[in-house]
């Protein structure tokens, strides 16, 4: 019995974190993807040790970069399939947005 209860409350969890968010939220997060549109992002990291030189990089591209997609046509798609609502404000107007 309370192994079944432990198992549906696991379940209920779950699909609650599967919910939509808020726009808020959304927002942040596909203002991070519509900025993937743009350019290329990474870092180089450089350095030394007593065995040597050390250097490493990291390099992400998305595939709406590569597809050549339109940042704000990305981001608003992407908070409507995250949140069933429209941006509070089109991407241009958000003021750390730098396209």
């Amino acid at each position: 019995m309370r192994a079944g209860l432990a198992a549906l409350a696991g379940i209920a969890v779950a699909l609650a974190a599967c919910g939509p968010v808020s726009v808020e939220q959304a927002e942040r997060e596909c203002l991070e993807r519509a900025r993937g549109t743009v350019h290329p992002r990474g870092t180089v990291a450089l350095g030394g040790s007593t065995t040597g030189a050390v250097a490493r990089v990291d390099l992400d591209v998305s595939s709406d970069f590569l597809a050549g997609r339109d940042p704000s046509a990305v981001y608003e798609g992407c908070v409507i399939r995250k949140t069933g609502l429209a941006p509070r404000q089109p991407l241009y107007m958000i003021p750390d947005w730098k396209g």
